[in-house]
């Protein structure tokens, strides 16, 4: 199974508004359905315990209301993000580490740090610690799970972090402007935490014999991960690296979506956007026409806010973002269920479905389809930017004025009625790529 993934930070002095702003693109299986759902705070008794795919673990007195993008088989997430305005990202890495007993998945991590972190610094916190004493990375199993080691990206409106793990070991750098992560191991001697024994494990294995600083990327990747730049990841990485740079101070919303969207194979990192659907191997991933391969299956922005002059939007994808739209979604009041709908098999009901089988349509007329997709979207974006923005203001300030219930109602309602309407556009145009009346 595909498992590039692609994710981006820019705090807020990069960006054009001063707030941190987030993006992750989720490269699974072309038909591996990963709806969003929305999980409540709960209380848990004393000896209450999760039950993750693989592994137990004792359960925490309170988890934080969140959501999150989850594999239809999951109980953990690509991406997510919680009511205290924590978001994570997580990527596969090629470590040579290999386990035969049971780990917890990095999708498990992930989930797991926005359930316990309050800040980025706490989900860290509870990753690190999770990875140390339960594990996670390549294991055998017999229920046909890939495995394999993870990093992440961890950020609040104020601070961001990149973890790099193989097997129990780790490594934490603090991020201090912004990058982006990829399927790569990226922190070399500039980590500001080490795990343990990560230092100790690779000169036993022979993958550290130098006496300078311990460079993590160097010990743990993979021999034949294709590292020095020569792999995928390692392009992809080099290509959000260097436009996040070259924007720095101009940054927005729009930035990273077009980032999300981009083509570039990274071979030429600094080059213009790409945006023609036949130009392959970008953050943009598309499977073949066949099927096989990998291709994006949902995507996130998040617009987050330190200053509490408004509410942190999220905007999400789902399947190919050059042909979908972005949504803006609120934790301040209910996700429209329907988003959560959508399993193995395809469904007309699951969103997700339906924006697969567009962009599948779309692409067999590379010039008109594509062309007809991207610009019915592009009408509605502009008008989500506009009412969005003005939506969060109008809440941030129903909830200064203690009207949880008002906020609550508005927020709602205003979701469902986006996603009425983006499904509904959705619906015609597939009867119109189809050639029916929908």
């Amino acid at each position: 199974m595909p498992r590039s993934c692609d994710t981006m930070v820019a705090l807020g002095g990069t960006t054009v508004g001063g707030q941190t702003l987030f993006a992750k693109n989720s490269d699974r299986s072309a038909e591996e359905c990963q709806p969003l759902v929305q999980r409540e705070r709960c209380e848990h008794p004393d000896g209450a315990v999760t039950r993750c795919r693989f592994v137990e673990l004792p359960e925490v007195r309170e988890t934080c209301r969140h959501v999150g993008s989850r594999p239809h088989w999951c109980w953990g997430y690509e991406h997510g993000f919680n009511e205290h305005q924590v978001v994570i990202g997580n990527e596969a890495l090629p470590s040579p580490l290999q386990f035969s007993e049971p780990k917890l998945i990095g999708m498990e991590l992930l989930r797991l740090g926005l359930e316990r972190g309050r800040t980025a610094a706490e989900a860290v916190e509870v990753i690190t610690g999770l990875v140390t004493r339960v594990g996670q990375g390549r294991f055998e199993n017999d229920a046909g799970v890939g495995t394999y080691d993870n990093g992440f990206l961890v950020a609040d409106p104020r601070e961001a972090y990149v973890i790099e793990t193989a097997g129990h070991e780790w490594a934490v750098q603090r991020v201090t402007a912004a990058t982006g992560i990829s399927n790569v191991y990226s922190i070399g001697t500039e980590w500001d935490r080490l795990s343990p024994d990560a230092e100790a494990l690779a000169a036993r294995e022979g993958w550290w014999r130098s006496a300078g600083r311990f460079d993590f990327a160097a010990a743990y990747t993979r021999p034949d991960a294709g590292a020095n730049g020569l792999s995928s990841g390692a392009r992809r990485r080099a290509r959000s690296c260097a436009v996040l740079a070259q924007s720095s101070g101009r940054i927005d919303r729009a930035t990273m979506m077009a980032l999300l969207r981009d083509h570039s194979d990274g071979t030429a990192p600094a080059e213009p956007f790409r945006t023609a659907i036949d130009h392959r191997g970008g953050l943009c991933m598309h499977a073949e026409a066949d099927g096989a391969g990998g291709n994006t299956a949902a995507s996130l922005v998040a617009e987050l806010c330190a200053d509490g002059s408004r509410l942190p939007i999220y905007w999400c994808s789902f399947y190919s973002p050059c042909l979908g739209v972005f949504l803006p979604i609120f934790l301040e009041g209910d996700l429209p269920p329907v988003l959560a709908s959508g399993g193995a098999t395809p469904d007309p009901e699951s969103p997700w479905w339906l924006f697969h089988r567009l962009s599948h349509l779309a692409r067999r007329e590379p010039e008109a389809g594509v062309r007809a997709v991207r610009e019915r979207w592009a009408g509605l974006q502009a008008e989500l930017f506009d009412s969005a923005d003005h939506v969060a203001c109008e809440g941030r300030h129903l909830l200064d004025r203690c009207d949880e219930t008002s906020a609550w109602q508005m927020l709602t309602a205003y979701m469902a009625h986006n996603v009425e309407v983006a499904l509904k556009t959705a619906r015609e145009m597939i009867g119109e790529l189809e050639g029916t009346d929908g």
